[in-house]
C-alpha cells in the first residue's frame, strides 16, 4: 500500500522548471531514495512536500489524502517530518530543548493553561519528555542530553536533527542528505540509524542522498533526477546501471 504519492508534480520559477512532471510513490515501510546531481530538483521536491513551495501543477497525496494545498504548519501534524541539508537547530540551546521543539505538533494545551502550569499542562509535559527520552535512548545520545548544540561536533548535530524529527512521531520522515559532511564512520552509523528507523520504529523513509554507498546499503528503491526530470527508477543496482544515470550523475 502506498503511503505517499507524487502525481505529475511540477515547480516553475519564471522560465526555469526546477521540477518537471515528476511522479513516484513510496510504499508504507519502504526506504525510498532520490538521487541526482546538484540542481536536479531533489530538495525542491522536499520543499514541495513540506509545503514550503506551492507546485505549479500536479498533486501530492499522503495516506490517500490530497495534501497539495495543506498549510505548512499542518504537515507535521499529519505525520510528515524532515531534516535539512544545512542543520537547522537552535545553537544556543541544549539538545533536550531542541528535541522538545519536535513535540510542538502534539501540543494540546492553550497558552493561558501553560502560563498557569495547570495539571493538564504538567501531564502533557511529562508525556513530551517521556517521548523525547525514548528517542534519546533509541539513538544512544544520552551523553549529549544537556549539552549546548553550538559546542557539539558536526556529526553529532546531524544525528540530533534526525532525533528532533523523530520526536514528532512521524509516519514518513524526509531525510535531506543525512550523510553530508560526515566521515566514513559517522556515515556507517547513519546507515544503521536509517534502517532501524524503518525496522524498529516502523517509519517510512524518503531520502535525498549523494553518497552512493549509503544509498546502496539502505534503499529499497531509487529515483534518479536530472534538471528536474526523472531519468530512471528501480532498485539501486538497476538505476546505477541506467546509461542516462551514468552519464548525468555517476560520471562514468
Amino acid at each position: 500500500m502506498n503511503l505517499f504519492t507524487v502525481d505529475s508534480i511540477s515547480l516553475q520559477f519564471g522560465g526555469l522548471k526546477a521540477v518537471d512532471n515528476v511522479s513516484f510513490s513510496v510504499a508504507k515501510g519502504e526506504i525510498f531514495t532520490i538521487i541526482g546531481p546538484n540542481g536536479a530538483g531533489k530538495t525542491s521536491i522536499f520543499n514541495l512536500i513540506s509545503r514550503l513551495y506551492n507546485p505549479t501543477s500536479g498533486k501530492l497525496f499522503f495516506e490517500g489524502q490530497d495534501i497539495t494545498e495543506v498549510p505548512p504548519h499542518r504537515i507535521a501534524k499529519l505525520g510528515i517530518a524532515r531534516t535539512f541539508q544545512n542543520i537547522e537547530l537552535f545553537e544556543n540551546a541544549s539538545m533536550l530543548a531542541n528535541l522538545l521543539v519536535g513535540r510542538h505538533c502534539h501540543a494540546t494545551t492553550a497558552l493561558w493553561q501553560e502560563m498557569l502550569f495547570l495539571p493538564n499542562v504538567r501531564r502533557a509535559e511529562k508525556e513530551h519528555r517521556r517521548k523525547v527520552e525514548e528517542v534519546i535512548e533509541f539513538l544512544d545520545m544520552q551523553a549529549y542530553r544537556d549539552k549546548i548544540i553550538a559546542g557539539l561536533p558536526y556529526g553529532v548535530r546531524k544525528v540530533i536533527e534526525v532525533a528532533r524529527a523523530l520526536c514528532s512521531e512521524p509516519k514518513l520522515i524526509l531525510l535531506d542528505e543525512p550523510s553530508s559532511g560526515l566521515n566514513v564512520e559517522e556515515t556507517d552509523d547513519m546507515s544503521f540509524w536509517i534502517r532501524d528507523i524503518r525496522s524498529e520504529l516502523g517509519i517510512t523513509v524518503l531520502m535525498v542522498e549523494h553518497d552512493m554507498s549509503l544509498v546502496n546499503r539502505v534503499s529499497d528503491r531509487v529515483l534518479a533526477l536530472n534538471y528536474g526530470k526523472v531519468l530512471a527508477s528501480g532498485t539501486p543496482s538497476e538505476v546505477q546501471a541506467h546509461p542516462d544515470v551514468i552519464a548525468a550523475y555517476l560520471g562514468a
